[in-house]
């Protein structure tokens, strides 16, 4: 929640780019990105600067191509983005985010209520099966 107290905390002015990680936030996210594979040669990608790629992508909604020059190649951070996507890192990174910051406003783990608003309850009162249409099958 913004204050006045934490807003300079917000401010993302020293950033080379708005999208990039802090160091606070690199702290957390760095011992979820998932290792090397085995066997393999070590890593010779700045994994932050593969995470500022994919976070430029995200928060700018630019196409690939388009990621600037000072960033990793475009095919090395969507192989990256591919990789954590398919294999749920982005999931667990996502998860242990969001746990961090229920923590962090004294809430529990998950949420305890849910708001259903009557605009979703009538729009799945015209679903179900008798609004799918049945297939022509010729009568044998």
């Amino acid at each position: 929640m913004w204050t006045s107290k934490n807003r300079p905390s917000y401010n993302r002015d020293m950033l080379r780019y708005p999208s990039d990680l802090t160091d606070a936030e690199w702290e957390q996210i760095e011992p979820l990105i998932p290792p090397a594979k085995r066997g393999g040669g070590k890593r010779r990608v700045n994994m932050r600067e593969v995470v500022n790629g994919v976070m430029y992508v995200l928060s700018t909604g630019c196409q690939w191509r388009y990621i600037p020059k000072d960033l990793p190649p475009r095919s090395t951070v969507n192989s990256y983005f591919c990789l954590w996507s398919y294999c749920g890192a982005l999931e667990k990174i996502h998860h242990a985010l969001y746990l961090k910051c229920r923590e962090l406003d004294e809430r529990e783990a998950s949420p305890t209520a849910c708001i259903i608003d009557s605009q979703s309850v009538k729009s799945a009162e015209k679903g179900g099966l008798e609004s799918i249409p049945m297939a022509s099958m010729p009568e044998s």
